[in-house]
């Protein structure tokens, strides 16, 4: 398999797969309810849990950073034996799974936000950079108590520790930045509650009055 058909695969088959949405199936099958017209629309972990609670919310949680970690695994393991290339391998899929969740074809380029498939990447592409940028996450998360300020940071931060830390090259380092972007752009009605000051706060209790992230 030439590397030029193993992107071409990677790509469409984690963009393909991604877009299938956990939390849209599961509102549907559980509840007979739409999470797209639940709460603020957003179909992730957030508004599933304030809608409808923690009971299968962390179902939504699991298989959103399974589908990457997968994809990013499975690829990076190819590219990575045939190719030496295991991070390019992670950090291009990762990228491909991030459009693939944010913009799905199943359900007219109206996805999530990307945040979780962006948190399994960066573990998967070194698990170093993935524990430190957790760690800066639950710092902001639970001392300014915004999720969507404590996931926009780490979205700023992981490539600046991935650089820090040495990828295998430049391109890495550029596709983690480049996901970073794209998962911050999705949170751009986030930012605008920010700088209006009516973001909600986090709090460990679900319900609809929990964050809009």
């Amino acid at each position: 398999m030439s590397e030029t058909l193993l992107f071409v695969i990677a790509a469409l088959t984690a963009f393909l797969f991604s877009g299938v949405n956990p939390a849209i199936i599961l509102s549907k099958l559980i509840y007979h309810r739409d999470i797209r017209q639940e709460g603020s629309g957003n179909p992730g972990f957030t508004n599933f849990r304030r809608v409808f609670g923690n009971r299968y919310a962390w179902f939504v949680f699991a298989l959103d950073i399974l589908k990457s970690v997968a994809f990013c695994a499975v690829f990076g393991a190819l590219f990575g034996k045939f190719y030496g290339h295991y991070q390019l391998g992670v950090a291009f899929t990762g990228f491909f799974a991030m459009l693939g969740h944010c913009f799905p074809i199943w359900y007219h380029l109206k996805g999530g936000k990307g945040f979780l498939v962006y948190v399994g990447m960066i573990w998967m592409i070194d698990w170093r950079v993935g524990l430190a940028a957790t760690a800066i996450f639950l710092i902001v998360l639970f001392t300014i108590k915004y999720m969507s300020l404590a996931s926009i940071t780490l979205a700023a931060v992981s490539p600046i520790i991935l650089f820090i830390a040495g990828a295998d090259s430049n391109t890495v380092i550029f596709l983690c930045a480049l996901s970073s972007v794209l998962m911050i752009f999705r949170h751009k009605a986030n930012i605008r509650r920010l700088i209006n000051h009516t973001e909600s706060r986090f709090t460990v209790r679900s319900g609809k009055k929990t964050e809009q992230s």
